[in-house]
């Protein structure tokens, strides 16, 4: 179609004029730049190691400095750390964020669209951590999987169990506690007298002698007893691979840059109870170093779930300018659709955000407690539902975190009874502007005080 008379041509300024898009794959990778940098814009590498050091050193070559990639799968981490290591500004984009024109779908087309969204500067990376907190959280996230590992083989001695009628786990509050395991152990070892593995009950445990002897009477059958043998030394291999974690996660901790200013101020007081999956060494001391506060007297954050959400973000929160970019990114935020002036949905967008699922869960355990937070969910759990509670309270927690990490500031629960009172001056308050409002007037008992002006 001619263009009109007097248009002139518009074209996209150019961003980065040194792009170059990668679609990654499982056996190859694709990548493209731009066709005044090479003969030929578009080619193809195997993900062989030895591969992607050439394809570094062809995009070096070529003049490329940034690349745009998407996420697939988990072949994206070693293109990308090789990439990264040879000095390439390497962007990690969401698939779903960079959907290609409609057409054909190819390999190629994929990588000239990710060059071509890059050069004119319409793509956002995702955040990742620096380099030594990428070390740090691949710990830990292998420690969460030993942890759930072992909680299957735990199951599994409870099925072995329930399959010769033998009460143990309704009895004993933990089946791998001091009592349990010994009982276990001497099941396996072959003592099937309940009498004889009753002694074995802890002076803590609140089932007597008797009760816990008759739970043990079962009819312990060959292949039962072969399936609890072997899942228990599964577990306890596993619980000595978990140990051997916590040691490397506690000397990746050490490797960390500490911030320039240290706190002088001592560690405070422990608030939180040691869980029994949490790690054998001294999280908060070591987070205290590294962070310069405790954030586990926040109320619900202990110091596995602090040291989980720091490997996932990092200690640098200014990658996040402010708190709402913060919870934004979290997802704890209502989301924004309009069209026409008018909200279509205000909806939480889903997302798969590890801190986020950290919180909420953080956030029902809140909902328990006797604190300023927990009257606030109660409240609102009251009013809108649970889901949305855990919703609101779990920003509120990522809002005592963000602030404490980036600017210091010391955690002070003020207490239910303050939250309450709050709550009742917004209440009366709201009723004086309505009867304002309605030509009208509230009389307060002498009991309550007066107010001048509306919050």
């Amino acid at each position: 179609m001619p263009r009109a008379k007097g248009a002139r041509a518009t074209t996209m300024p150019v961003i980065h004029a040194h792009a170059a898009g990668l679609d990654v794959g499982a056996t190859f990778h694709v990548v493209a730049v731009s066709p005044d940098c090479a003969d030929q814009p578009v080619r193809t590498f195997r993900s062989f190691t030895e591969d992607l050091q050439r394809l570094a050193d062809w995009l070096q070559v070529v003049g490329v400095t940034t690349i745009a990639m998407e996420s697939t799968g988990v072949y994206w981490i070693p293109v990308f750390e090789i990439l990264e290591a040879h000095g390439f500004e390497v962007l990690l984009v969401n698939a779903r964020d960079v959907k290609t024109v409609p057409g054909r779908k190819t390999d190629v087309n994929d990588a000239q669209w990710l060059q071509q969204l890059h050069q004119f500067g319409l793509l956002r990376g995702s955040f990742r951590p620096s380099d030594a907190m990428v070390r740090v959280r691949a710990f830990v996230r292998h420690r969460e999987t030993l942890v759930s590992a072992a909680g299957t083989q735990i199951q599994r001695m409870q099925k072995a169990l329930m399959q010769m009628n033998v009460q143990l786990h309704h009895v004993v509050t933990d089946i791998t506690g001091v009592t349990g395991l010994r009982i276990l152990r001497d099941i396996v070892a072959g003592i099937h007298d309940p009498a004889r593995l009753a002694l074995h009950r802890d002076g803590r445990c609140k089932q007597t002698p008797e009760t816990i002897r008759q739970a043990l009477v079962g009819n312990y059958r060959p292949e039962h007893l072969f399936a609890l043998r072997q899942t228990l030394e599964l577990y306890d291999v596993l619980q000595a691979k978990i140990a051997e974690t916590d040691a490397a996660i506690a000397a990746a901790l050490t490797t960390l840059p500490l911030p320039e200013a240290a706190s002088a101020a001592p560690l405070p007081a422990v608030r939180h109870t040691k869980g029994k999956n949490e790690p054998h060494f001294d999280v908060r001391r070591a987070l205290f170093a590294l962070i310069g506060a405790d954030l586990s007297q926040i109320h619900g954050l202990g110091p596995y779930t602090v040291l989980r959400m720091v490997t996932e973000c990092g200690t640098d929160m200014t990658k996040w300018p402010t708190v709402k970019h913060f919870t934004s990114w979290l997802t704890l935020c209502p989301g924004n659709k309009i069209s026409g002036g008018r909200v279509l949905s205000a909806k939480t967008r889903r997302s798969s955000n590890r801190v986020a699922a950290l919180l909420r869960i953080a956030a029902v355990n809140v909902g328990r407690m006797q604190t300023a937070l927990g009257a606030f969910y109660r409240r609102l759990a009251a009013r809108i539902g649970k889901a949305k509670a855990v919703t609101a309270t779990a920003r509120k927690l990522a809002v005592l975190f963000y602030n404490a990490v980036r600017h210091g500031l010391q955690y002070v629960d003020p207490g239910v009874d303050h939250y309450e009172a709050r709550y009742k001056q917004r209440v009366i308050e709201n009723l004086e502007r309505r009867a304002r409002q309605l030509g009208l007037q509230v009389i307060r008992p002498a009991s309550l005080p007066q107010t001048t002006g509306v919050s």
